[in-house]
């Protein structure tokens, strides 16, 4: 007699898992498919360059897994997760020699913007002592708040781009720090709500940092796989799934998958109203992405720089504007806008003694065939210079690469789609349900539903929650 499950969860990335763990957690049978032989998605790690560097494939710093309402529920620590914070959560180095750091403390961020630390103090002190009520309003579909007064103050400033949130301020260092967080959307910054992207990472580097992972990202999925085994779920792996049929007997099936994966395995199934807005779902830019061995520390010309987890390379807002506005027009511009986590910084152990990794990216269009390597270090050169004669070893990822090792994301989109204000809360196509789909018990749990990208479970635990209301009764 074959298995038969409550439930069965395709995908153990972030949202996977927590779907399981939700579902599992109310007393079901759960099974978790994953088609690689290892767990995690987007949450996995390997020693990509040499022995005992250890290099986070995709996802490298954590505010929203810190953040999430789901993640924050969960006895992880019990699981062995351990979190590591740095000292300063974010720099941004200018040409001329001036920093923006962001630091966990506002008045101590206040103090590198010049005349704008009283202004800036006065926006982001009200949003970080209301945090939760922030990150609970918005880290979910749309729906009613809960905290009118807390969710308004925030939208008022939220729906505006981050070019017009900037002009709140005068010195080029507080509109670089925002500019840079503000990017992480890979929307231009002239969109309406890339504001809200920007302030929304700004809370949280004030409110719980940008943490690493201890031993590397894989070690939160490693915790997340034994919370749902200790509640009786089971995780399979080295199992593609092609078609609805693959899955064992169940009343709710949960993909994590996007809308082009959806088709493949359940397009005969699906009517043809549904598939046609599934078509027009929209895939936004890329990364090309490049982990290196190093033989020290990076020789950043700003101090501040050596103890921040994440750095921005980037320049002014104008010139993050201008890289970001180019991949949106199919191009690149030669000293493109940069992310650089320095992951071995708070957490020696990703190296040999002596030694550190170095995890960047920077944006490209969809699909972009170009090879960005020499682009990426020429920007860390020019900030830290004598960096390239520490590299030891290194190794790229192009957008088809990061396809082939997820096909989720397409193109190498890692947010599973445009998160605009068109697409945020309408992803994958407009229904009231959003994690619902036309054939009964069949739910999505993927980044391409609302809140869309980053490790934080949320698209999961709401899918799950669909699921049980509906399958469950």
């Amino acid at each position: 007699m074959s298995e038969s499950f409550d439930a069965v969860v395709v995908g153990s990335g972030p949202n996977g898992l927590a779907a399981a763990i939700t579902l599992a957690q109310k007393g079901l049978s759960v099974q978790v498919i994953e088609a690689e032989p290892v767990i995690g998605g987007g949450m996995r790690s390997a020693e990509l360059t040499l022995p005992g560097f250890v290099h986070d494939i995709c996802s490298a710093i954590h505010p929203l897994a810190v953040a999430s309402p789901f993640l924050a529920s969960l006895p992880l620590a019990e699981h062995g997760l351990e979190l590591l914070p740095p000292k300063l959560p974010v720099a941004h180095p200018l040409d001329d020699g001036r920093i923006a750091a962001l630091e966990m403390s506002v008045p101590q961020t206040a103090l590198h913007l010049g005349r704008d630390a009283d202004d800036y103090v006065k926006l982001m002190a009200p949003f970080v002592r209301s945090y939760l009520h922030l990150v609970d309003q918005f880290l979910g579909p749309f729906r009613p708040p809960r905290h009118p007064i807390a969710a308004g103050r925030f939208g008022v400033h939220a729906i505006r781009s981050a070019k017009g949130l900037t002009t709140m301020f005068e010195d080029d260092r507080t509109r670089a720090l925002l500019g840079g967080v503000a990017a992480h959307s890979l929307l231009p910054l002239d969109r309406l709500a890339t504001g809200g992207f920007g302030l929304i990472l700004a809370i949280l580097g004030h409110a719980v940092g940008w943490p690493v992972v201890k031993g590397g990202t894989q070690n939160l999925a490693e915790a997340m796989r034994s919370i749902l085994e200790s509640l009786g779920g089971r995780v399979v792996t080295d199992r593609p799934v092609k078609n609805l049929n693959d899955l064992p007997q169940h009343r709710a099936a949960l993909l994590d998958l996007g809308p082009r994966q959806l088709e493949d395995i359940a397009g005969d199934r699906l009517p043809k109203p549904y598939l046609f807005l599934l078509r027009r779902y929209r895939y936004g830019p890329s990364v090309f992405k490049v982990d290196w061995a190093l033989d020290g520390p990076v020789p950043w010309k700003n101090r501040l720089c050596r103890e921040a987890g994440t750095v921005h390379l980037g320049g002014t807002f104008e010139q993050i504007a201008a890289s970001e506005r180019a991949l949106w027009e199919g191009r690149h511009i030669d000293r493109p806008y940069c992310i650089i986590a320095q992951q071995s910084v708070p957490d020696p152990s990703r190296a040999p003694e002596g030694k550190h990794t170095l995890w960047g990216y920077c944006h490209v269009p969809n699909g972009y065939p170009v090879d960005m390597t020499e682009a990426i270090e020429n920007q860390i050169e020019r900030a830290a210079p004598g960096f390239k004669d520490l590299i030891l070893a290194r190794t790229t990822r192009s957008p088809a690469e990061l396809e082939r090792h997820n096909p989720n994301y397409v193109g190498g989109d890692i947010n599973g789609g445009v998160q605009d204000i068109r697409q945020l809360f309408t992803r994958p196509v407009p229904r009231v349900d959003p994690y619902s789909t036309p054939i009964d018990g069949l739910y999505l749990c993927s980044s391409s539903t609302p809140p869309g990208g980053g490790v934080h479970g949320m698209c999961g635990h709401f899918a799950a929650r669909s699921a049980l209301k509906h399958q469950f009764k």
